[in-house]
């Protein structure tokens, strides 16, 4: 049992509520939602009634024994509605929590984003799509919406769990805002995306409390499949019922079995251990997802994650950490290699990006080479700009300039300088490596070439090599040439990757794979990346992306982390080995309690069955009772594996099912032996 299920065993509120639910499900609508427990919910009620005429005189079997296997049915129901009242009890109390940030808040209304004067304060509650609001320092965001104009930290823990704030911008892929959260410093102005109850956050709450839960296409064949069981054991049950009748009719004897012994047969040999779980390993499985911070919008999203055997990820942030490092200085013609890193560390104090503070760090590091006083040595940086496509320095009569290798080739011809052929051969042998190569000149003069390499996560390869022993194939989608893609790639051990990737290349590779029979899994944020999403199986949209990539996904990442991908898989993949191990062990019971049961329930009628009494079970009534105690106790015993999951292992498909089937299904034949004839001990010291 892990800490988790333990955490929800042990929450009293959370129990209680479950508890609650669990008497709250006994209604008739809730328990035609599932028609294996249904039959138990019928038999329950006919062993009752049944009960009831006893005590008038009118008796099938025993009063006591009537009365006995009534309740013990009426726990079984109770036992299946515990289970998925606690799978469910996370995700209200989870629901509970958002409900709470669901506020009605007074809102900035704009006439025009020309007008800021012009402010109507108006209800949350009456926004509709396209308002303009302005939402400043420590106000609510109103409602969802797109980020037309300004750049603020925003404060998105009721949502992600998480306390560092976010930055939301207009323009790019960080513009869309959810409402709910809070503005934290400057100031945005917002277009309204969403109408009051279909909000974001309304999807959340409904989602994660199981309202908006359909049951996904394998469940309902797996129901299908368990009702069709329930029907043949209906049909045998009659049966035995008329054979036994006919038997006892020729002996001139009255039929020793009850009908109240045959119900609680049917109960027994019914798959009532899955059919009581089905609707809880379901629940469970999107609530781990939930627990992840991803937000599914379907339950077909999370099984299709469980079936997905083609990956693609983005470069950028998930298999690189993001933002490239200066890792060496490659002098030419003669210049040592001080020289050239002192001068790009000038080109690159006023640079704050990452590139550029690596290439401050990496010259101080390896050279000692500190910062200079800007007040002994007045610097004229010259800013990195679209146009240009290089920065750099101005001192002293200097000029340092850093950039892409044929930008700084053009400089320095347009200024009547050579350029390096040393230099060109170092690029190339850079980008060779999967680096990007910046020049630096001085002067119009090549000095050498700063090595800025895209830094591999760590872990990751490790990560590759479990999807693939799992028979998934990976590829890395960049915008990077061919020569570095493959350079990346083969560092990272992805199996395949897309260069120069193009909105379109990804829709057509995704088609691709499709039309073979895949099923594909990507990620995106960005307003570009919204076809390809639309068409894969499994889509990851990003929290921080665009509307358009959110509403084409099928999923959510809260959190905003390219990698959850590889988590969304594994969960994917255990919902399904739980369903298929559970519903293993449940048919490998039946069959077991079957041939436990069947032999000792008929042996008065036929002596001969005693042969086959192999448990030596001590009477009719004490078989069909062990039975039926344990039929209900095994699904209290297995809601933790329900709530939990199977352990997920990297293995094949093959492999995993081959070792499940072995496992549950060995462990569905041998557990009802041991524990029938334990129960029957019990019960026969007791009470027999």
């Amino acid at each position: 049992m892990t800490t988790e299920t333990k955490n929800i065993l042990l929450n009293k509120r959370l129990l209680s509520r479950a508890l609650k639910d669990s008497i709250l499900k006994f209604s008739p609508i809730d328990q035609s939602k599932n028609p294996v427990m249904l039959l138990v919910y019928i038999s329950a009620i006919l062993t009752s009634i049944l009960w009831i005429i006893s005590l008038f005189g009118i008796k099938d079997a025993s009063s006591s024994y009537t009365l006995t296997i009534a309740v013990i049915l009426w726990f079984t129901v109770l036992f299946a509605n515990f289970a998925e009242a606690i799978a469910e009890g996370k995700g209200k109390a989870q629901a509970d929590t958002l409900r709470a940030a669901k506020k009605d808040v007074a809102a900035n209304k704009l006439i025009s984003i020309e007008d800021l004067d012009n402010i109507e304060v108006v209800s949350s509650a009456i926004l509709q799509k396209g308002d303009l609001v302005l939402v400043r320092a420590g106000e609510l965001i109103p409602a969802d919406g797109e980020v037309i104009e300004g750049a603020a930290s925003v404060d998105e823990s009721t949502i992600t769990g998480e306390s560092a704030p976010v930055i939301r911008e207009s323009g790019g892929d960080r513009s869309a805002v959810t409402g709910g959260t809070v503005v934290i410093s400057d100031a945005l102005i917002i277009k309204v995306s969403s109408i009051p109850g279909e909000s974001f956050l309304d999807k959340m709450i409904a989602m994660v409390e199981g309202a908006a839960r359909k049951k996904t296409p394998n469940e309902l064949a797996l129901q299908i499949f368990l009702v069709a069981l329930s029907i043949i054991f209906i049909l045998v049950t009659l049966s035995l019922y008329t054979f036994t009748s006919f038997s006892a009719n020729l002996v001139g004897e009255r039929n020793p079995i009850s009908v109240t012994t045959l119900v609680a047969l049917l109960v027994c040999l019914a798959p009532t251990t899955i059919g009581a779980l089905l609707s809880a390993i379901g629940i469970a499985g999107m609530s781990r997802l939930n627990q992840a911070n991803v937000l599914a919008m379907s339950g077909r999203a999370i099984e299709a994650a469980g079936d997905v055997d083609i990956l693609m990820l983005d470069k950028t942030g998930t298999i690189t950490i993001g933002n490239r490092q200066a890792t060496a200085f490659v002098p030419v013609d003669g210049v040592t290699v001080e020289e050239l890193a002192d001068a790009a560390q000038l080109s690159s104090l006023a640079d704050e990006t990452p590139e550029g503070r690596s290439i401050v760090i990496l010259a101080k590091e390896a050279f000692g080479i500190r910062g200079r006083s800007m007040k002994e040595q007045p610097l004229h940086f010259i800013p990195f700009s679209a146009k240009t496509r290089m920065s750099g320095v101005d001192f002293a009569g200097n000029e340092i300039r850093k950039g892409a290798a044929e930008v700084i080739k053009t400089y320095i011809q347009q200024q009547g300088g050579t350029y390096s052929k040393q230099c060109e051969e170092a690029v190339r042998q850079i980008a060779e490596k999967g680096g990007t190569p910046l020049v630096v000149a001085k002067n119009f003069r090549v000095l050498g070439v700063i090595y800025l390499k895209d830094i591999v996560k760590q872990g990751v390869q490790e990560k590759f090599a479990d999807l693939r022993k799992m028979g998934i194939k990976t590829i890395m989608i960049t915008g990077d040439n061919p020569i570095t893609a493959a350079a990346i790639a083969a560092e990272a051990g992805v199996d395949d990757f897309l260069a120069g990737a193009t909105p379109e290349a990804k829709l057509e590779m995704i088609r691709a794979f499709q039309k073979k029979g895949h099923l594909v899994a990507m990620t995106g944020d960005g307003t570009n990346d919204a076809p390809a999403l639309a068409q894969a199986d499994v889509a990851v949209a990003m929290n921080t992306g665009t509307q358009a990539a959110k509403e084409a996904g099928n999923m959510v990442d809260l959190d905003s982390s390219p990698t959850k991908l590889i988590e969304i898989v594994r969960i994917g993949k255990q919902l399904l080995m739980t369903r298929g191990s559970l519903t293993t062990f449940s048919i490998a019971n039946d069959l077991a309690k079957y041939f436990a049961i069947i032999p000792a329930l008929f042996i008065d009628l036929y002596p001969e069955l005693n042969k086959l009494n192999l448990m030596q079970l001590s009477s009719p009534k004490s078989a069909i009772l062990s039975a039926i105690i344990y039929n209900a106790l095994i699904i209290i015993a297995l809601i933790p594996l329900a709530l939990n999951g199977v352990k997920y292992r990297e293995l094949p498909a093959e492999k995993l099912l081959t070792r499940n089937i072995f496992i549950y299904g060995l462990g569905g034949i041998v557990t009802p032996f041991i524990m029938i004839k334990l129960i029957d001990i019990l019960l026969d010291l007791v009470i027999f």
